[in-house]
C-alpha cells in the first residue's frame, strides 16, 4: 500500500494511493496524521480500511507534502555506500572506513515534498543531490537487536539528502550542510514494508534534468537496514514516524571534475525501484 501526505485546499491531511487518486483516512480513522497513524493499532489493518473505497480526490489535485510531516527524528547515514566512500578518496578527502555506522540528524523543517522547490540558499552556489532510500520506523523501540530490525519498519519512501557542501565542509561535524531549509527532498509516498521483502537490492538512480547522475542499488550499502536501526536505536528511543536515510551511492556532483550542483531551473529526480519516483524544481532562495 502506498500512504502519502498532502494538503487539499489549504487543509494538511493524509491518505491511501488508490487507482491514480487518493483515499483520505484521517476524518475516517480519527488519526490527524500518518505518523500518528503508523503509531496505532489501525496500522495492522490498512488493507480492510481501504477496501472497496474509491479515490476521493486525484492525484493531480492535491498538494504532497513530505511523506512523515514533523518526524521527531531524521536519522542520515555517511558515506553508506562503497562506491560513494570510493569516489570522496578519489576527490582527495582521506576518510578511514568506519567500523560503526556514522550518522547525523536533519530536522523537520530541512524537508520539501515531491514537485515541491528545493531552495538553494543565498549564502551558497554548491547545492548537491544525494539520492537515497528512506525508511520509515513503525514500532517504537529501544536497544534493537539486527534480528528484530524488520519488524519496526512501517515502509519505504525516497529521499534527495541535498547537501549545501562548503558549510558541510566548514567543520568536521557535516550537519551544517545539511539542514538549510527546503533541501531535503522526501516522498512521493510511503510504500509499506510488505510491499517489499525484506533486504531486496533495490535500484536507485538519481537524474539531473532527465540526465542519470546517481545509478547503483541498495546492495552496496555498508551498514545494511537492519545495522543502521540497531545502531540508533542504541543512542535513543526510535518511534513511529521516525526516519532512517540510509545514505547515497556514487555519483554526486561535489565528486565530478569540474563540479557540478544543482542551480535554479533545474529539476532532480530520484527514482527507486518498487518505492517510486521523486521530482523537485530547483529555485533560489527568495
Amino acid at each position: 500500500m502506498k500512504l502519502m501526505s498532502y494538503s487539499l485546499a489549504g487543509r494538511e491531511t493524509w491518505g491511501a494511493v488508490v487507482d491514480g487518486g487518493v483515499v483520505e483516512l484521517a476524518g475516517r480513522t480519527g488519526h490527524a496524521t500518518l505518523a500518528d497513524f503508523i503509531a496505532s493499532a489501525d496500522f495492522e489493518r490498512r488493507d480492510a480500511l481501504v477496501a472497496g473505497l474509491a479515490a476521493d480526490v486525484p492525484l493531480s489535485d492535491v498538494r504532497y507534502l513530505p511523506v512523515i510531516t514533523k518526524p521527531e527524528k531524521i536519522v542520515c547515514a555517511v558515506r553508506n555506500y562503497m562506491d560513494h566512500h570510493q569516489e570522496v578518496l578519489a576527490a582527495g578527502m582521506h576518510r578511514e572506513l568506519s567500523e560503526q555506522p556514522p550518522i547525523f540528524l536533519r530536522v523537520w523543517r530541512s524537508q520539501t515534498p515531491h514537485e515541491g522547490p528545493i531552495v538553494r540558499p543565498r549564502v551558497s552556489e554548491s547545492l548537491d543531490w544525494e539520492g537515497e532510500l528512506a525508511v520509515i520506523i513503525g514500532k517504537e523501540g529501544r536497544d534493537i537487536q539486527e534480528a528484530d530490525a524488520w519488524n519496526h519498519v512501517a515502509g519505504y519512501s525516497c529521499y534527495n539528502d541535498g547537501s549545501v557542501r562548503e558549510w558541510q565542509f566548514h567543520a568536521k561535524q557535516i550537519a551544517s550542510g545539511k539542514n538549510f531549509e527546503a533541501t531535503g527532498g522526501f516522498g512521493p509516498w510511503m510504500v509499506t514494508a510488505d510491499e517489499i521483502a525484506p533486504g531486496r537490492e533495490l535500484k536507485l538512480e538519481t537524474r539531473l534534468n532527465g540526465e542519470v547522475v546517481q545509478s547503483s542499488h541498495t546492495g552496496h550499502m555498508i551498514f545494511s537496514v537492519p545495522r543502521l536501526i540497531a545502531y540508533a536505536s542504541t543512542i535513543f528511543t526510535l518511534v513511529p514516524g521516525d526516519v532512517i536515510a540510509t545514505g547515497t551511492p556514487a555519483g554526486v556532483g561535489w565528486s565530478k571534475k569540474p563540479p557540478r550542483f544543482m542551480k535554479p531551473g533545474d529539476v532532480v529526480e530520484v527514482e527507486i525501484e518498487a518505492v517510486g519516483l521523486l521530482r523537485n524544481p530547483v529555485v533560489a532562495q527568495d
